[in-house]
């Protein structure tokens, strides 16, 4: 019996779980912020996920590397879910 798209997307997005190197976002944002994302990844050739990516991490390796000491490890033990 030939399976629904849910079924599919269920089965992918569960193979992607087991992988351990992806986390699902499922959020809404503004329209404003919707239409930055498509420009930006648009104007790079990445893709949204990408570009997306690219926001998030960027940032966060700079101060990383800005941060010293306590500071670091405090910024560092807050991001553990």
């Amino acid at each position: 019996m030939a399976k629904t798209n849910a079924q599919r997307q269920a089965e992918y997005r569960a193979r992607r779980r087991q992988q351990g190197d992806t986390a699902r976002l499922n959020t809404e944002v503004s329209l404003i912020a919707h239409i930055a994302l498509e420009r930006l990844a648009r104007y790079h050739g990445l893709t949204q996920r990408q570009m997306l990516e690219r926001l998030l991490i960027e940032p966060d390796e700079a101060l990383c590397r800005a941060l010293e000491g306590d500071d670091f490890r405090r910024y560092v033990d807050r991001g553990v879910a």
